[in-house]
């Protein structure tokens, strides 16, 4: 089965989406008093359910568009890197030379899965 590349490009774009919504999930985290209220009423949590249910669309379409699991999800897993460039561009947080020794095991991990 071939994957179409605009169903690769949906995953890419779910990986970002998804690295989002975690960020925004660790900002409404960081708002939330504890009360069911502060979970609830949470503009940054509301965000992050946003986003992932936009990375569910983004599957959704991906998969009508045609495309194998087997080179699909391992796409998404550029999420972890996604996630990584967000947290240091909000928060700092330094990307080390071992975690871009990570990132390319994963980009690599991607390339052999889709084989």
């Amino acid at each position: 089965m071939t994957t179409h590349p605009q169903a690769i490009l949906m995953f890419v774009a779910a990986g970002l989406i998804g690295a989002l919504g975690q960020f925004l999930y660790k900002l409404g985290s960081d708002k939330a008093t504890g009360g069911i209220l502060t979970y609830l009423l949470n503009p940054y949590l509301l965000a992050g359910v946003v986003c992932y249910a936009a990375v569910m669309v983004l599957f959704i379409g991906a998969f009508k568009k045609g495309g194998a699991l087997t080179v699909l999800y391992p796409i998404y897993a550029t999420t972890f890197i996604w996630a990584a460039i967000i947290a240091w561009i909000a928060y700092q947080t330094p990307i080390r030379p071992i975690n871009m020794l990570g990132m390319l095991l994963l980009i690599v991990g991607m390339y052999f899965m889709g084989k």
